[in-house]
């Protein structure tokens, strides 16, 4: 389906931004299993490979609640923060992943009237920088 782009969409009316993801994971019974063993409890990004369900099912329910754009389960899987779960070298395989989730979302719900869109979502790192070289 062919559809405006997000720039022009823009022009044309106010878009709806999805909520917090986060917070829609801490709301289902988790366990460290369900994030790939206890070792990766809490890390939401995991979600994508391990209950790539759940997270498409908090895609559909903002979309359902009318949002016009959907951020992708990323905000920490940059190598610097996934390296705390010693998985850094899965950084590309989770943003591919959590991308490829919101786009099956954002697609089933697109209508040539309302056309949804996947926008990335990257959140700070862990770490703090030092301009004392610490």
């Amino acid at each position: 389906m062919d559809k405006i782009s997000l720039h022009d969409a823009l022009k044309q009316r106010i878009l709806i931004l999805d909520g917090a993801m986060g917070t829609m994971i801490q709301q289902v019974d988790l366990t460290g299993e369900d994030f790939g063993g206890e070792d990766l409890d809490g890390c939401n990004e995991m979600l994508v490979l391990t209950r790539p369900e759940l997270i498409q099912r908090i895609h559909e329910e903002y979309l359902e609640a009318g949002a016009d754009l959907i951020e992708t389960n990323t905000f920490g899987a940059t190598s610097v923060v996934l390296a705390e779960y010693d998985i850094q070298d899965r950084a590309r395989e989770i943003n591919l992943e959590a991308a490829r989730i919101a786009k099956a979302a954002v697609d089933r719900f697109s209508t040539p009237e309302s056309p949804r869109y996947v926008v990335g979502a990257m959140g700070p790192t862990t770490k703090t920088l030092s301009v004392t070289g610490e």
